[in-house]
């Protein structure tokens, strides 16, 4: 690290048939078929039923044209695979992508319908770029800070590299996420569509805390002024307070090094707040009494309010959740028992309850967690639910250990008005048709 140069430069088949609602709670899921998951119907002593299953009526519009699958062996026992690769590949069954795409100034939603567990791969974290996803040497890439510090100082890549590092798990949300379903909430809409702009990695880095003591911060220092190095030059002030908590510089994500569209070689990452405030590409940190009041953090990233005026530095991100499977455009194929799954988040700490209604927010009912719930972090859950054929709509309710609620749609434009331009956390779901076509449903 060196010393800066003074400058003008100011983000199985069946087991047997006691197939029970207790057992499939248990984990005894994962032993019994699609099918018998699927259909078996259920009597009231909690064993399966032997009546008849009732036939599903089709879907009230015909199935898209589905792509033409891929040719494989008959019998893959017969021939021999392929050989060792230098880099692996998803199967040819499985092609999630990321939509839309090709723009220089805009946004590409991670598939959250298609996706398991906790971790989004790291091809498929959501993207917004502002002017273009910029080619930087990693060699010649540097992060000054000055301003109101004792020693300014740049380092290099590698110079940060040698301070301790930490790996955590942290979500990563563009505050913009969810507008079409709180502005437009249309059938159509996809969870991709109604949530695809949040991503959670395990980032590796350093705590920037670290590297400011090593500048040393005079008393004076209440905010920091992060600048990235793409081509807009994107610049947020952050408060002295977050920069010294958990705040990260962070060159590693989900194993390797961040991919370019996520910040590489370096990018700043504040766990929990807003996404436009995790400056990407990260090359400068000025310190100094108070905000910088840039244009993407007055004319943008504010929220407008019913009075007329305007919230600004609403960094937090609220209580949210989402549920990911089943929803539009599936169609449910069988009546029977089948898991309602999702994510849910906080940027305030970690989501301590979630619940599900399949009646339209009536009856809340508590879902299982899959995994420990992190502070600041996504968390998947499910909850088994017996589908009898009929009208449903599921919804599910997020709770955080500050004690803070999911609210309604309604709750939300009563605080807030139609209007506001950013962190949308309504409840949301989606209707189940009687011939199993999954809806979007937002009026909440």
């Amino acid at each position: 690290m060196t010393e800066p140069q003074r400058s003008t430069d100011d983000a199985l088949a069946p087991s047997s048939a006691s197939l029970s609602r207790r057992d499939l709670l248990a984990g005894a899921a994962g032993l019994i078929g699609g099918a018998a998951l699927a259909g078996l119907p259920i009597a009231a002593d909690g064993q399966v039923a032997k009546a008849t299953v009732p036939p599903v009526a089709p879907p009230t519009t015909p199935p898209a044209t589905p792509p033409a699958r891929p040719v494989v062996p008959v019998d893959p026992t017969k021939v021999p695979g392929t050989p060792t690769a230098q880099v692996g590949t998803r199967s040819e069954f499985f092609a999630p992508t990321r939509a839309p795409f090709g723009e220089i100034t805009g946004s590409s939603l991670t598939p959250l319908q298609d996706l398991t567990g906790n971790i989004t791969p790291a091809d498929l974290h959501f993207e917004r770029h502002h002017a273009g996803i910029p080619a930087i040497d990693p060699d010649r890439h540097t992060l000054t800070i000055h301003g109101l510090v004792d020693r300014p100082l740049t380092f290099s890549v590698e110079d940060i590299k040698r301070f301790p590092q930490v790996v955590r798990t942290y979500f990563v949300e563009c505050a913009g996420n969810g507008r079409s379903a709180y502005r437009d909430p249309k059938p159509e809409l996809t969870a991709q569509k109604v949530a695809g702009m949040i991503s959670t990695s395990e980032w590796t880095g350093v705590r920037l805390s670290t590297l400011l003591r090593e500048a040393g911060v005079k008393p004076e220092a209440k905010w920091m002024l992060a600048e990235g190095g793409d081509a807009c030059m994107l610049t947020r002030s952050v408060p002295i307070e977050k920069a010294m908590d958990d705040a990260l510089i962070v060159w590693g994500q989900n194993g390797e090094p961040l991919r370019p569209a996520q910040g590489y070689p370096l990018r700043l990452l504040l766990p929990g707040w807003e996404g436009n405030a995790n400056v990407k590409w990260i090359r400068r940190l000025e310190l100094g009494t108070k905000p910088w009041m840039t244009r993407w953090e007055t004319s943008k990233y504010t929220d407008p309010q019913p009075d007329g005026t305007a919230r600004i530095f609403t960094f937090e991100l609220d209580a949210k959740s989402v549920i990911t499977s089943p929803s539009a455009p599936q169609t449910i194929a069988a009546q029977g028992w089948r898991t309602v799954s999702g994510l849910a988040w906080s940027g305030r700490g970690r989501v301590k309850r979630v619940e599900v209604s399949t009646d339209g927010g009536t009856s809340w009912h508590d879902a299982e967690f899959l995994g420990t719930p992190e502070s600041k972090s996504t968390v998947r859950f499910q909850y088994v639910w017996n589908w009898k054929g009929e009208e449903a709509v599921l919804l599910s309710r997020a709770t955080d250990d500050a004690g803070y609620v999911q609210p309604t749609r309604t709750a939300l434009i009563a605080e807030r008005g139609p209007g506001t331009d950013y962190h949308f956390n309504q409840i949301v779901g989606w209707k189940v048709e009687r011939s199993g076509r999954v809806t979007f449903h937002g009026a909440t």
